[in-house]
């Protein structure tokens, strides 16, 4: 009898050690989470990234920053959401690095159904892509041209894909909605997001001052692993610079021959949906993402 009672005892201490040990490791995320663990909210404080500083964040009068360019003085930057914003026109927005707002510009003249990037030539124009693509059936493609020293000026580009035939196209081929975009030798260069599989941006070039309407040029390729949302060139033309969700990609260019670029991907686990980027200096971009926040990232040399 003292025998049985202790093998009872026995194995009910080893159940209850058992039992302990599995709700441990449900706490920790282990056991049947699976072989990753239990999954880290998206919205958690960003992992550190070298060179990367979160810097501001945009005012709430701008409906999640799709795209950045330099403003007209040093430290500030033109800015603009994907739709308009509740109560006005279409509209770009001059804001400092720390995302302080320094005025709403409203224009006219110009639709805006999905804007996605806003570059600039060595004029201070501004050249608004309203191209973005989701569903990869739009045929009214468009980049707008303004200047900020002269409003009332405002002409556009409708243009095509040569390679789009089907809008949509069948759902492996949805690869031209574009997001990304620079001015460059006076062609504007576009890059596209590739929905079908995260694996290709496809680039095309128009004639920043050529025709109305236009049938965009595709020149080249790059394999990345992601999907693309803005583009910047450095000033010295030395450095190509692809944003991606939570992703930047870096590469040495000469001229134009962007495709040829080598590009380094750095992961920004954390950073939101990162939207714009543009070059404070050869060396330094500034970010943005559509929950407002606003980065610098010093690149690697």
């Amino acid at each position: 009898m003292n025998r049985l009672l202790a093998g009872l005892l026995s194995m009910a201490l080893i159940g209850s050690t058992a039992c302990s040990e599995a709700q441990n490791e449900q706490a920790e995320g282990k056991g049947k989470k699976g072989k990753g663990g239990k999954k880290k909210d998206k919205t958690e404080a960003m992992n550190p990234v070298a060179g990367l500083t979160k810097v501001g964040t945009m005012p709430s009068e701008v409906p999640e920053s799709s795209g950045l360019s330099r403003g007209p003085e040093a430290g500030t930057f033109y800015t603009h959401g994907d739709t308009r914003s509740p109560g006005g026109g279409p509209s770009i927005y001059l804001v400092r690095e720390n995302g302080q707002l320094v005025r709403r510009i409203e224009l006219q003249g110009v639709q805006q159904q999905d804007w996605e990037s806003v570059s600039q030539d060595t004029q201070g124009r501004l050249y608004i892509a309203d191209c973005g693509n989701n569903g990869n059936d739009r045929q009214d493609l468009t980049i707008y041209r303004i200047d900020p020293k002269n409003l009332g000026t405002v002409s556009k580009i409708q243009f095509s894909y040569p390679d789009q035939k089907e809008f949509p196209p069948a759902k492996e081929e949805r690869n031209f909605d574009v997001e990304a975009s620079l001015w460059h030798n006076g062609r504007i260069y576009l890059f596209s997001r590739d929905r079908a599989n995260d694996r290709t941006s496809k680039i095309y070039s128009l004639d920043a001052n050529g025709p109305a309407r236009q049938t965009a040029q595709r020149v080249g390729e790059l394999t990345l692993p992601g999907q693309v949302t803005d583009a910047a060139l450095s000033p010295d033309g030395s450095r190509l610079v692809l944003l991606g969700r939570e992703q930047i990609f870096v590469g040495a260019v000469s001229g134009s021959n962007f495709g040829e670029a080598k590009m380094q991907a750095v992961e920004m686990k954390g950073a939101g949906q990162t939207e714009g980027v543009v070059f404070i200096d050869n060396n330094t971009v500034l970010i943005s993402s559509e929950q407002g926040a606003l980065y610098r990232y010093n690149l690697p040399q």
